[in-house]
């Protein structure tokens, strides 16, 4: 059974190398433009699905790590996009 586990973890890796540059460019690009709440909260429910399954089951391992750290991760980016979009606001409020 490792060997799933290794591989669930190899995915979870593999999506969570995206999520610092996302913050990262959303943070400096300070606007909305080109990034979706929704789809980050559409994220954050998949990753709060895969920690509710690995504790129901009773598998809860080392993989469950990497779903808090994405969780984490994508839970920032939605808090970027909540400042961007006051940064927005304030800029239209200027012009």
């Amino acid at each position: 059974m490792i060997i799933a586990q290794l591989f669930e973890v190899g995915m979870l890796l593999c999506f969570g190398f995206s999520w610092p540059i996302a913050c990262v460019k959303a943070y400096r690009g300070r606007t909305t433009k080109g990034i979706s709440l929704v789809f980050a909260l559409l994220i954050l429910t998949g990753y709060a699905f895969g920690i509710i399954y690995k504790i129901l089951s009773g598998k809860v391992n080392f993989v469950i790590l990497a779903y808090i750290i994405n969780f984490t991760m994508v839970f920032v980016y939605a808090l970027i996009y909540v400042r961007n979009h006051r940064l927005d606001a304030l800029k239209t409020k200027t012009l």
